[in-house]
């Protein structure tokens, strides 16, 4: 950051209030509208923050790596707005036309990152490159699809209209890694709205050919970024869409019958989908997908090391899938639960730290509350929450067996954390719910047309 951003950024912020306040306005729904602004006022707050972070406690990082690179494209904008255009929609083959700019950008050649400085390009064209300008861009982006994931839990639970606005906004880790120029504030928007276009346009069947563009491209995103999340969002998707039908079923004799059934068929569709996915990302196709998680649970592990950050380690990790899947237990346990408050090391961890410990004093606090059976019946009767705890679990598992270093998993562990928090509150309410209804009153129970005799 120097100088141009404490000019700029003002100038832009009252033009983006402007705007925020009159979408504000003509939100219909009084009861989310007062956490409209609150939310995007810590998305923007978390995007400068994370870039004063960078600059002045971590002295550089890839946020700044992002934003030099897409500094070539400023450069080619004003040498010739076509060729800033060809760098941003190039598809990364030879063009003379822009060579002298593109052998400039050392993301280049990694066509996920590359990504992130398309899109910081982009914005700085019109930021006139402003790193706190591009990064609250990146941060509205994000926003937007956040808004979309809170729309639908809050259609579907408009009860925990304030619980859930904590979960998806407030969480100190989601807004403040999930914010600025980083390739997670992207992928977070887009799992976003990827949630609410299958939601809405799937599951409720409401504009669908419009809700199905919107979640093929936000899949678009998600596959050219962070390939995995999009691993892991498939299977519960799926199995979201069986149970919701099954759910249908008035005999909860055939419910239950059909439940293994319903396994039997997620399972394959998804294994295609995910084949299919992945056929042109060697890395992540099923084959190679261990020998990935080995290379980077390393390279991760050896960097935090090398830079005194805190590492953990889940055992020996020999590459083959009955190793790594033996790691599971201990591996979700990291993402959820961990780092510890004793593990904690630095400010950030700290902060991580105490997040992990409120989810682990609410999931213990669920168990003591409510019975496996019930716990069971729940999740089983609403098929969102079985997708939420399938993905938190999966993605979990895939960033806890894979990271090696608490300062990296704070970072990618953030896209299911709002869908873990959100299930263990609606959890929590539905075994509050249970128990108010046993202690009633059979004063307060009647009805009017009641005929309560007493002696």
């Amino acid at each position: 950051m120097d100088i141009k951003d404490l000019f700029l950024t003002p100038v832009y912020l009252l033009f983006i209030y402007a705007v925020a306040f009159m979408i504000n306005n003509r939100i219909r729904n009084k009861v989310i509208r007062p956490y409209f602004i609150p939310a995007l006022n810590v998305k923007i707050i978390g995007a400068i923050a994370l870039g004063l972070i960078y600059q002045f406690y971590y002295y550089g990082g890839d946020t700044y790596n992002y934003f030099k690179d897409s500094k070539v494209i400023w450069e080619a904008f004003l040498d010739s707005p076509f060729k800033a255009i060809s760098i941003i929609f190039t598809d990364r083959q030879y063009d003379p036309s822009i060579y002298e700019y593109v052998r400039r950008i050392y993301f280049y050649v990694d066509p996920n990152s590359f990504h992130v400085v398309r899109l910081s390009g982009f914005f700085g064209l019109f930021t006139f490159h402003t790193y706190s300008l591009i990064a609250i861009f990146f941060a509205i982006t994000c926003f937007s699809g956040m808004w979309a994931l809170y729309k639908v839990f809050y259609d579907l639970y408009p009860h925990l209209h304030k619980k859930l606005a904590y979960a998806i906004f407030f969480i100190p880790s989601v807004f403040f890694w999930g914010s600025g120029l980083l390739k997670d504030t992207i992928t977070l928007g887009a799992l976003g709205w990827m949630f609410h276009a299958f939601y809405f346009g799937i599951i409720k069947r409401q504009h669908i050919v419009t809700n199905i563009v919107v979640m093929s491209l936000a899949i678009l995103v998600v596959q050219g970024i962070k390939v995995y999340i999009l691993l892991c969002f498939l299977p519960a998707a799926f199995f979201w869409i069986f149970m919701e039908y099954r759910a249908r079923i008035r005999s909860g004799l055939l419910r239950f019958i059909t439940l293994p059934i319903v396994i039997a068929i997620s399972i394959p569709i998804s294994y295609r989908a995910i084949t299919k996915i992945t056929e042109e990302n060697t890395r992540y196709q099923l084959d190679n997908i261990t020998a990935t998680t080995k290379t980077t649970a390393e390279w991760l592990r050896t960097v935090g090391t090398s830079q005194g950050g805190s590492v953990y380690s889940l055992g020996e990790f020999d590459g083959t899938w009955t190793n790594m899947i033996s790691k599971a237990p201990v591996a979700i346990n990291v993402s959820l639960y961990r780092p510890y408050l004793w593990e904690a090391r630095n400010p950030v961890m700290i902060l991580s730290a105490l997040e992990a410990a409120f989810f682990l004093f609410l999931t213990v606090r669920i168990f003591l509350q409510i019975k496996l059976s019930r716990l069971f019946h729940i999740l089983t009767s609403q098929p969102i929450l079985l997708f939420c705890i399938i993905f938190a679990l999966t993605f979990s598992f895939a960033v806890g067996v894979s990271s090696y270093n608490f300062g990296t998993l704070v970072r990618y562990k953030i896209p299911m954390m709002p869908f873990f928090l959100s299930a263990l509150y609606i959890i929590q309410s539905q075994a509050i719910k249970k128990k108010k209804k046993k202690r009633r009153d059979p004063f307060m129970a009647a009805q009017p047309n009641d005929v309560i005799v007493t002696t």
